[in-house]
């Protein structure tokens, strides 16, 4: 039995896909918020578990029985690393025999200027430290985000400007990163295991700006521009000074190079080659 929390999310949704493709249905547990929001699930045969996070309690009535547990990571940034030792203390009161963790593909820890990443490798601490067999899936940027990074569809009018420097991303689609966790979860346990999840290529905001202009053909340029001054504009549209903080913080991480990992582990898992730049903004930009 697999526990799949975060279910009805993007990330979460993924991973179940595939593991239908791959195990019984009735091997297959949803922990949600909102059993509402999941009945396409429950038609689908996959049984739910309500609770959240914060609650201990629901916490260990969903891991009756389970044998997998994959944690995907919070969204709630004061909360996060408290929410996830809940889960993991749950897990290893029901004596589970696995737990996966949804965390990031980033070079240096101690370098990090985005410290929100912080809770990733907090979270990782205490899973090792949990004596429970474990298995991280440090997930690259997802591709699907580059419409966020760019501005969405203006960029083909205005291009892209950002103060990321010639920093790199191995890129990979969502969709990609959840079938592959999905095909590990369904193998069996081997020991505690690190998997670094990128694309097969970084690619700089140059490289995006060249598919960008190949996919539209219309001329999308890259404009490296000033930290301070990017934070300006960000201000001047009205974003709080925290909002432009963390936004800036997270593409100041790209411009240092965090983001320029790139392993076989994605491939290996899928067993095929990731989706490419190209393709993946085809898909991603809707053309």
């Amino acid at each position: 039995m697999i526990l799949v929390t975060g279910a009805t999310g993007q990330l979460g949704g993924a991973v179940i896909k595939q593991l239908q493709t791959l195990i019984s249905p009735q091997q297959i547990v949803a922990f949600v918020r909102d059993e509402h929001k999941a009945t396409q699930l429950r038609e689908q045969g996959v049984a739910l578990r309500i609770g959240t996070y914060d609650d201990p309690a629901s916490l260990d009535r969903a891991m009756e029985g389970i044998e997998t547990v994959l944690l995907i990571a919070g969204t709630d940034e004061e909360k996060r690393v408290q929410q996830h030792q809940n889960v993991v203390d749950a897990a290893n009161r029901a004596g589970v025999g696995r737990i996966a963790y949804t965390s990031r593909a980033l070079k240096d820890r101690s370098t990090l200027v985005n410290r929100l990443m912080d809770a990733h490798f907090q979270t990782e601490d205490y899973i090792k430290a949990s004596g429970l067999t474990y298995s991280l899936f440090r997930n690259i940027l997802y591709m699907d985000a580059i419409p966020q990074f760019v501005g969405g569809n203006p960029v083909f009018e205005r291009g892209i400007v950002l103060p990321a420097g010639q920093g790199r991303v191995a890129l990979a689609l969502r969709s990609e990163l959840g079938e592959a966790m999905a095909n590990a979860l369904a193998c069996p346990m081997a020991g505690s295991v690190t998997y670094q999840l990128t694309g097969s290529a970084s690619y700089s905001f140059d490289d995006i700006a060249t598919a960008l202009t190949e996919l539209s053909g219309r001329s999308v340029t890259y404009t490296p521009v000033a930290l301070a001054a990017f934070t300006a504009q960000l201000r001047a549209r009205g974003l709080p000074d925290v909002m432009a903080r963390r936004i800036t913080d997270f593409i100041t991480d790209i411009a240092n190079g965090q983001e320029d990992t790139v392993t076989t582990d994605l491939e290996t898992l899928l067993g095929r080659q990731p989706t490419g730049l190209a393709d993946g903004l085809k898909s991603v930009f809707g053309y």
